[in-house]
């Protein structure tokens, strides 16, 4: 069963400096049906003006994925890290026993379009960590590359959830397909373009809920980015 979520039905807040679709329940937008797709927690689409961000605040127990789109990301944190993160990077943060961070836009002149991903975690209590990697677009054009896993399986980040992403881009006849096992849910999230899973048509901001599934199949891209993950029922 193939479920469709389209952008304009998500949460919405306008903060000013921050914009922000929720896909799932978060802060002041609640939805009891779309409190999350199996162990997926959150994926919140942010665009952050020049010159402002988010202030120090803390998390724990949860695996935090941000995933640019354009622009840069200033992120640091009190385990140590400093880091700028461009369009191509996957940042992981596990925030274990507890982390405070803070994530800027330095830019004067130019929107941090990023998302923000929550998995929960399958272990919990573990020290807080932190890893980045770059992921060329030569590694997703046409097919799926893995961004994250349990196991950094193919140079993907870790993550300790029983979850793997995915990130491709395609266009014109490129296509691909993932299998999923029995028991798994799968998620697609289309974050530019136009795309076609199992033959539905999805548009930028869209989603797609996968139960009882045996594959995801993605063609006749537009300009298509988009993010497949595989989740724990």
């Amino acid at each position: 069963m193939l479920t469709l979520r389209k952008s304009n039905d998500r949460g919405f807040a306008d903060h000013g400096w921050l914009k922000s679709f929720h896909s799932f329940s978060f802060a002041n937008y609640y939805d009891p049906k779309h409190m999350g797709w199996g162990n997926l927690r959150v994926i919140n689409e942010d665009r952050i003006a020049p010159g402002t961000g988010f202030g120090t605040h803390g998390h724990r127990d949860m695996e935090i994925i941000s995933y640019v789109l354009e622009g840069n990301l200033a992120h640091k944190d009190t385990i140590g890290n400093v880091k700028g993160i461009p369009p191509g990077d996957v940042q992981r943060m596990s925030a274990g026993t507890g982390v405070q961070h803070s994530e800027f836009n330095h830019a004067d002149n130019q929107v941090t379009h990023f998302l923000q991903i929550w998995i929960m975690p399958n272990v919990t209590g573990i020290p807080a960590s932190y890893e980045q990697k770059s992921f060329p677009e030569s590694d997703k054009r046409g097919k799926l590359r893995l961004v994250a896993s349990p196991d950094s399986a193919e140079g993907s980040v870790l993550i300790h959830a029983n979850a793997r992403l995915y990130a491709g881009l395609f266009d014109g006849g490129e296509h691909a397909e993932l299998a999923i096992a029995e028991g798994r849910k799968g998620y697609v999230h289309l974050v530019k373009g136009e795309l076609q899973v199992n033959g539905q048509k999805l548009s930028a901001g869209d989603a797609a809920m996968l139960q009882n599934e045996t594959r995801i199949a993605l063609s006749n891209g537009q300009k298509a980015e988009v993010l497949v993950f595989d989740l724990e029922a």
